[in-house]
């Protein structure tokens, strides 16, 4: 599975970058593209992060899962970007999983992917308009969609996706090595 995470000026910095450290983690391939011309991207808070990509170098059609950051500035900058929304419904419909977080789930909305799915984002983000079912929860999956509240869902966000990608036992190294889950108390990583 080849995943592709798309940055635009203003994206929210933990939810790109946690996301992508735990997809690495996972051995999951992941690629961050800028849709600029220039792969450093400045986020939300003031830190700037070099792509791994820029949007002229990639086939969108060439990646299983795309991904969307939130971030108010960085979901306008992502929507405002035509090739990306309309690389988006085509992923979409062709049945490839799609997942985004806080308020890029907006855009999914603004694109009717929403209609009659079970979503979260973050909540002043949410809007009947979609014609979906909202959720407060931290991430939600409904069949090819994948989506998470906020900042401080992005942990379950990316092990929502990673668990759709991988097996059990890539999990339990994962949670193990991020000391993530409750459950551990030893000293030995599990096999």
């Amino acid at each position: 599975m080849k995943c592709a995470i798309f940055l635009a000026k203003g994206f929210e910095d933990c939810e790109a970058l946690i996301t992508i450290d735990m997809l690495r983690r996972a051995s999951v391939e992941v690629d961050s593209v800028s849709i600029t011309d220039d792969l450093r991207v400045t986020a939300s808070h003031g830190v700037t992060m070099f792509a791994d990509r820029l949007w002229s170098d990639i086939n969108p059609k060439e990646y299983d899962v795309l991904i969307l950051p939130g971030g108010r500035v960085g979901t306008e900058n992502l929507e405002a970007f035509e090739p990306l929304t309309a690389a988006l419904k085509e992923h979409w419909n062709s049945g490839k999983l799609t997942c985004a977080i806080c308020a890029a789930p907006s855009i999914l909305g603004h694109l009717g992917i929403l209609k009659g799915k079970h979503y979260t984002c973050f909540p002043s983000f949410a809007s009947d308009s979609y014609g979906g079912i909202y959720e407060m929860e931290l991430a939600v999956e409904d069949g090819n969609l994948i989506t998470g509240r906020g900042m401080g869902a992005t942990i379950e966000f990316a092990r929502t996706i990673i668990r759709r990608l991988t097996d059990e036992k890539t999990m339990r190294k994962l949670e193990y090595g991020m000391q993530y889950e409750h459950s551990f108390r030893t000293l030995e990583a599990p096999e």
